[in-house]
């Protein structure tokens, strides 16, 4: 058997060597020879798996190891009989971290307090579900908003007793709006640029917006335009429209501006890789062998503490937050490799992802406590840290 994997995929050779012969390439440069006489490709966003790539081809299995399917043309591979996978769900919690980082970082910044905050989370599929009870471990009250499962569901169907809102209502009255829902420019509720006038003019004076979904859900230039008048207070922009080449004006007025980088910590990367492998494996009939808990290694901050007598809980937090994942030095990275041309900034924005650094994801870090710091213990726990007590 013959499989090409993006050399974007964390352990592809390692996870994909036990069922056959692995070729790995970079994910933009795989092409239709490549794949002539492959059996599986795994890959990633970056690949456009379309009719021009696996026409004439004997792939019988696609998978990515991402969350996101719009880079892939579902219809084809029905109509071509080629099965197909993705990671759903991979790196819910790698976001949701992401998101408590920001949110920690902002409140820092800027003397808020997030547990009288309100935030509207669009999109409650695994990752909006998840940062809704992250949100709800820092105090915030949440507001939804997914029409799709409203529909189906109806109005209750949160599965946390909490109802689902219009969107308008939640745009006026949340202090803190996050996107969650995948790309769709087509059917009933299509996603491409929801974020649009429209929205930006519903939205509660001074909120803070975050988009770690994907970036043409948003309207570029009418998100500027809303942080200009003051309407975005302060904007976290994870996903970006046109990326690689982003906008260097929304990066200007971004609070924190990352490289697409929220749903990948080391954790959520090899969830997707270990999703693929197994659905790959029971699409041939192969008993899956691998596992990567071996190859998966130590969190840089595998032990962390916050200073003694610190009473502001916000401060509190950040301070145990950002040395298991510090956000502003993502920040500080995209800006310090911004260019003035958009290819340059382009390459420069892929090299990032590509080299990203080991993230490890809370539970790989214990927080020390003292006595007095016990209480914080139950948030940090509810976040996902392993916690001890010393006196």
């Amino acid at each position: 058997m013959k499989i090409v994997c993006s050399n974007s995929v964390v352990f592809a050779e390692e996870a994909f060597s036990t069922l056959g012969e692995v070729r790995l390439l970079p994910p933009r440069e795989i092409t239709a020879g490549d794949i002539r006489d492959a059996d599986a490709l795994v890959t990633r966003s970056t690949t456009r798996i379309d009719r021009d790539l696996l026409s004439g081809s004997s792939v019988r299995f696609v998978g990515t190891a991402t969350i996101g399917t719009d880079h892939m043309d579902l219809d084809n591979l029905e109509e071509q009989g080629i099965a197909w996978t993705s990671a759903s769900g991979c790196n819910a919690n790698s976001v949701a971290e992401y998101f408590v980082s920001a949110m920690l970082c902002l409140a820092n910044r800027h003397g808020m307090t997030l547990s009288d905050k309100m935030i509207g989370i669009v999109g409650l599929g695994h990752v909006g579900s998840r940062v809704m009870t992250m949100a709800e471990k820092l105090g915030m009250q949440v507001l939804l908003n997914d029409p799709p499962r409203e529909r189906s569901e109806g109005g209750n169907g949160s599965g946390q007793g909490l109802p689902f809102l219009p969107l308008e209502f939640v745009l006026q009255q949340a202090d803190i709006v996050t996107l969650h829902t995948p790309l769709t420019r087509e059917g009933v509720d299509p996603t491409h640029h929801l974020a649009g006038p429209l929205f930006f003019d519903s939205l509660k004076q001074g909120c803070i917006f975050v988009n770690a979904a994907r970036g043409a859900i948003v309207d570029t230039a009418t998100l500027i335009r809303a942080i200009d008048r003051g309407t975005v207070g302060h904007a976290v922009i994870d996903t970006w429209e046109e990326e690689p080449a982003y906008s260097p004006e929304l990066l200007a007025r971004a609070d924190l501006a990352t490289p697409h980088i929220a749903g990948y910590s080391f954790d959520g990367l090899v969830n997707g890789t270990v999703r693929v492998y197994h659905e790959a494996c029971r699409h041939f009939g192969v008993e899956p062998t691998w596992n990567p808990d071996a190859l998966i290694p130590d969190p840089e901050a595998k032990n962390v503490t916050a200073e003694a007598g610190t009473s502001n809980r916000d401060v509190f937090l950040w301070d145990i937050v950002r040395q298991a994942y510090d956000i502003e030095a993502d920040d500080r990275a995209m800006r310090d490799t911004c260019a003035e041309s958009a290819n340059e900034r382009g390459r420069a924005f892929e090299q990032l992802r590509k080299n990203y650094p080991v993230r490890r994801e809370f539970h790989a870090s214990t927080t020390h406590l003292t006595t007095d710091q016990e209480g914080m213990g139950e948030i940090l726990a509810g976040l996902g840290f392993s916690c001890s007590t010393y006196t």
